[in-house]
Order: C-alpha cells, then sequence, then structure tokens
C-alpha cells in the first residue's frame, strides 16, 4: 500500500478538486484506492459522529470501500484547540487518526490522504499536515495557485515543513493559472522550481464555474428562505449585483449568473431583473438567483409574477450589506450534487496532471 498526502500553500487553492480528480484517475489505473481526511474543519453530523464535508463528498461521489467515519476520523468542532491546551494529550489524537487510517488502507494500492489547510495548520494541537503525513507515512504532493513568484515562495515554506517532519515531496501541483498567462507561468515556475529540486506535477488552468457557488450553497450558508424557483437552487453564482442603483442602470450589470441582491421592498428593481424571463420564449433565468434582504418579501402580486419565472427568490433578515458581505467572504466547497464541478475537476486532473508520474513516485522505494 501506498499513501499519498495532498497538501496546499493556502486554503482554497483546490486540494479536493485535485483529490477529486487524482482518485477518478487512479481508479482507472491500479486497483483498490483509498481515502481519508485525517484533519477536518467543516463537517456535518452523521449518527452523532462529525465528518467533514469533503471526506462526505468523496463518499458519495466515488463510492470507495470504507466507513465515512474512517474516512474523517478528527472533525475539529469549536473550542477544540482551546481545550487542548488546556489538556495537550496527542495520544487519543494518534491513536484515532492510525486505527482510521488501518481500517481504510486495509487491501488498497494507493490510499489518498487530504490536508487541511497549509502545512501548518493543525500545529496547535501537535497535529500540523506534516505531523500527519509523517505519521502515516505519506508522500506528499504541494498544490498552489496560480502564478510565479509568490507560489515558488509559499511552496519552499511549505516544504520546510513537511522536510521538519521527514516527508518526502514527490512534486507540485500549480493550480488556477490564467489562460492567457499558461504558457508563461508553466514555464518559468516549472524552471523556477526545478532549481529548488521540485518536480511540477502538474499546471491546471482556472476554471471560474469551480470557484463560483450555486444559489443552493448561498441559501444554506445565509439561512435564509426559498420564496420561489426551487428548481433553480443548481443556477452558479459568478457575479453580485446590489440593487440600489435605478433599475435601468441594474439591468446594464444583469446576466444569466448574476446574483440580484436587494431589499424586499425595491419592487422596482425585481420587476426590472425578472422583465426578460416573463417576456423571453425560453423560459431560462434571465438572471442566476435573487436575494431579498430585510425580511419584508414583495406584495403578493409582485410574487405572483416572479413565480412565472424559474428564478430563485431567497428571503433573508439581515440588511444588504450583511449578506453581500457574507457573500464575499464565502469559501466554496463542491457538494455532492455539483456534477458538472465534479466532472470539470476530473478533467482538469487528467488532463493537466501526469497521473502516471505520480504513481510512479509513490512505487519507487
Amino acid at each position: 500500500m501506498r499513501s499519498l498526502y495532498v497538501g496546499a500553500t493556502r486554503q482554497n487553492d483546490g486540494k479536493t478538486i485535485t483529490c477529486l480528480g487524482l482518485i477518478a484517475a487512479l481508479k482507472k489505473r491500479v486497483g483498490s484506492i483509498g481515502y481519508i481526511k485525517p484533519v477536518g474543519q467543516r463537517y456535518i453530523e452523521i449518527n452523532g459522529h462529525k465528518v467533514d464535508e469533503d471526506a462526505l463528498l468523496v463518499k458519495q461521489v466515488y463510492g470507495l470501500r470504507g466507513d465515512v467515519e474512517d474516512m474523517s476520523p478528527i472533525a475539529v468542532p469549536r473550542h477544540f484547540t482551546e481545550n487542548y491546551i488546556d489538556n495537550p494529550d496527542r495520544t487519543d489524537l494518534v491513536d484515532h487518526i492510525m486505527e482510521a487510517f488501518t481500517r481504510i488502507a486495509m487491501g488498497k494500492e494507493i490510499v489518498v490522504v487530504e490536508g487541511t489547510g497549509h502545512a501548518g495548520v493543525g500545529s496547535v494541537f501537535d497535529m500540523s499536515n506534516g505531523d500527519v503525513a509523517a505519521m502515516l507515512r505519506c508522500k506528499a504532493v504541494i498544490v498552489s495557485s496560480g502564478g510565479i513568484g509568490r507560489p515558488i515562495d509559499e511552496i519552499m515554506l511549505n516544504k520546510a515543513m513537511f522536510d521538519a517532519a521527514g516527508v518526502e515531496i514527490i512534486g507540485v501541483i500549480v493550480n488556477k493559472v490564467e489562460e492567457e498567462k499558461y504558457d508563461k507561468v508553466k514555464h518559468y515556475v516549472t524552471r523556477g522550481l526545478e532549481r529548488k529540486g521540485l518536480e511540477v506535477l502538474g499546471v491546471m488552468p482556472f476554471r471560474p464555474m469551480l470557484s463560483a457557488p450555486t444559489v443552493e450553497q448561498l441559501l444554506e450558508d445565509i439561512d435564509g428562505e426559498v420564496l420561489s424557483g426551487e428548481c433553480g437552487l443548481g443556477n452558479i453564482v459568478r457575479k453580485m449585483v446590489i440593487g440600489a442603483m435605478p433599475p435601468h442602470q441594474a439591468l446594464e450589470y444583469m446576466s444569466s449568473d448574476s446574483l440580484l441582491i436587494t431589499p424586499g421592498t425595491r419592487e422596482d428593481i425585481i420587476l426590472a431583473a425578472m422583465s426578460s424571463c416573463i417576456l423571453g420564449e425560453t423560459g431560462d433565468p434571465c438572471i442566476a438567483g435573487m436575494i431579498l434582504t430585510g425580511g419584508t418579501p414583495p406584495q403578493p402580486s409582485i410574487m405572483d409574477l416572479v413565480h412565472r419565472t424559474s428564478i430563485p427568490v431567497i428571503l433573508v433578515d439581515c440588511d444588504t450589506y450583511t449578506v453581500a458581505s457574507k457573500i464575499a467572504k464565502l469559501i466554496v466547497k463542491i457538494r455532492p450534487g455539483d456534477f458538472e464541478k465534479i466532472q470539470q475537476a476530473e478533467k482538469m486532473v487528467d488532463g493537466f496532471v501526469n497521473v502516471d508520474r505520480i504513481i510512479e513516485k509513490l512505487r519507487a522505494s
């Protein structure tokens, strides 16, 4: 059995996207594949057990053998770090991870181990990415966002922590490279890292779809109420339009991937946003969705018109600025139902990452 640790230089660099694509690619090439995320931060509760969202995603998408609880042995709840500092005892954490990993690894040729944040995350409770990778005897790949100077600097900083733990870095995957800069970035980041003794195993272009939330994800994160258009909750949002301008100006910014955020009392903008949907022949959404703020829905006559469109409309109690700020800070996570995003992630890794080279380096003694 070989284990591959997928770490990153920072949060939201593309670890989960890389893991999804790697698992799909590895399943085509080798025997049985396993997956585990030893330390998670964003979790849901299943039968009283805290399960990291990414572990649940992988389990549901690929149906890998093993219990989902073993795929997510530790999920960090609130106050966990404070409690650990008050009573620092690493033994239980080590035992829990090792027992889960042993069960997951049984009969597997390769186990993909997904890290959490940058290499130092988890140090506060003696479970940094470097510590966990060393404990599980993994070889590691570091994922970084696109660019030349900053990625190389951050990769070397993260490599230092893995080096200190005795973990071998077999290569680097650079993600989110702008299309117009792709050739240049690939050329220089490859040369720059070769000078540091690191092999670039893949350079993946930026795909806006993978960084864009669906209306359903926004609904969950802002704790809103769906007033209409449930069938459109899967619409992808790429930009926000704040309804604090005259309707004719707002229309200039609206498109099929726009999210309108406006008070429920701004019926002029609401009518403007849905006008093309009512008049259009296709029934396609003229915008991705609406979030109505202030806790006050439009008048019933306006809502009757809204129901004639497929636009998902969400009502929230808080004000427009608060909602827009929350969405701007949102960390987009792929959900099991995001089929297009999952397929895109698989295509990205299959087309731009040298998976065969990764297997070769994992099998090397």
